[in-house]
């Protein structure tokens, strides 16, 4: 008999030793990493990391510790969208992953979570945590809508659980119960049909929504007698009913409108056609309208002080965890600007136009769900671009799971269960 143990026995014999409460704090403590390493050490630790008070805990202490992270989608010359992670907090703004989705698009993130909605159908939605590489792709809806429709993806902290809500945006009233807002939820895995009604206004842009204050936010535009009429469309994730917030009174005509976070508030970013220039308000206190206040207008003359110009203007696309804001510059490289001090810094991000940003934390979200299996069955030839994304994510992984991820290894298969 040897006098020394085995790396299993010694691990066997700290799990015996270490009470639960202990061994917990200590993967607090742990990068995603070291966590995911941890679950093959033993069906005691396994069990300790995907219970989902766990993972909720860490979610919890990433977001009081770990250094932040910004999203961003990148429009490359051949129009193809790379989504790139950049760390947050540091002076480099060094790049931490990158991965690509196609035909996917990012709608929004949420607690790591990554939501994902086809872009050429608009009826396909995956939510996707690359840290543990887990998927869940969404069953069908219940409704084909064959006109525009919004949708977004939030926590609900009410209940507990994370939505997806997915709606017609109705050009004029409609009866009661016949305008079609259906609600997933995570924690069922069921789309549902809910009475409340949008109002009456088209979303302008079903990718860009903002999540403040328990709500999603879009930007909708009414037609009325006099003039075209814009306001905040808003969906309470919580009571599950829509609400309106009026927007500040444009001194000029705009040609487009888009809404985001700024901090816990709502910003806004507009676009003149007069003069070629954009404006940003920010909501100082939610949900009155009268507390919009005009932050800056671009260009001014302190932005583009030492930086080259072109024919287009700088385009602000988002905010830092420090509250500076992103501008695509010509659609060129990318800089940040503080509102305070005025100080521009370059991004080092070049070539690209830039149509997302938004931030992002590491988490363990989704690490307590199965993997969905790689079924094997017969399939029918179909030049259905759609079915044959459907194919590949069943059988031959998720794609974009295979791109590289800090701390996994290529050959890091996405069902981690298979190596513990």
């Amino acid at each position: 008999m040897s006098d020394s143990l085995s790396s299993e026995e010694v691990s066997k014999s700290m799990c015996d030793s270490l009470r639960p409460e202990i061994m917990t704090d200590v993967f607090l403590r742990l990068p995603v990493k070291s966590i995911i390493t941890c679950t093959c050490v033993s069906k005691t630790w396994k069990y300790l990391i995907q219970n989902p008070t766990f993972i909720s805990n860490h979610l919890h202490h990433s977001n009081n510790n770990n250094h932040p992270l910004l999203l961003f989608g990148l429009n490359e010359e051949n129009k193809k969208v790379q989504y790139v992670l950049h760390f947050d907090d540091n002076q480099d703004f060094n790049e931490y992953t990158r991965f690509d989705c196609d035909p996917f698009r990012v709608v929004g993130t949420c607690n790591g979570l990554i939501f994902l909605a086809d872009g050429l159908y608009g009826y396909c939605y995956i939510i996707y945590n690359p840290c543990v590489r887990k998927f869940v792709k969404l069953p069908k809806p219940n409704i084909n809508f064959s006109d525009f429709n919004a949708s977004g993806f939030a926590f609900d902290s009410k209940t507990n659980d994370y939505k997806v809500v997915r709606f017609v945006t109705p050009e004029q009233k409609v009866q009661k119960g016949k305008s079609p807002v259906e609600v997933y939820s995570l924690s069922t895995g069921k789309w549902r049909m809910v009475t409340a009604l949008p109002p009456v206004g088209a979303a302008r842009d079903s990718y860009s929504n903002a999540f403040v204050n328990g709500a999603l936010h879009w930007v909708a535009l009414r037609k009325t007698r006099n003039e075209p009429l814009f306001f905040v469309m808003v969906f309470d994730l919580g009571e599950e009913v829509f609400r309106e917030i009026a927007l500040p009174k444009p001194s000029d005509h705009w040609v487009s409108v888009s809404i985001s976070t700024y901090g816990n508030s709502l910003a806004l970013r507009q676009f003149f056609f007069h003069g070629l220039r954009f404006s940003i308000w920010v909501m100082k206190d939610y949900a009155d309208a009268s507390s919009w206040t005009k932050i800056i207008t671009l260009p001014d003359e302190g932005l583009i002080e030492g930086i080259p110009r072109s024919h287009c203007i700088p385009r602000p696309i988002g905010f830092r965890k420090s509250g500076e804001f992103i501008l695509d510059m010509y659609g060129e490289y990318l800089v940040s600007r503080d509102l305070e001090t005025q100080e521009i810094k370059d991004l080092r991000i070049r070539g690209y136009g830039c149509y997302l940003v938004d931030s992002y934390v590491e988490s363990l979200v989704l690490l307590d769900k199965p993997n969905q299996l790689r079924k094997r069955q017969k399939r029918k030839r179909s030049n259905d671009r759609q079915d044959t994304f459907y194919c590949q994510a069943y059988f031959d992984g998720f794609p974009f799971c295979s791109s590289y991820i800090p701390g996994f290894d290529y050959e890091f298969d996405m069902n981690i269960n298979s190596y513990c």
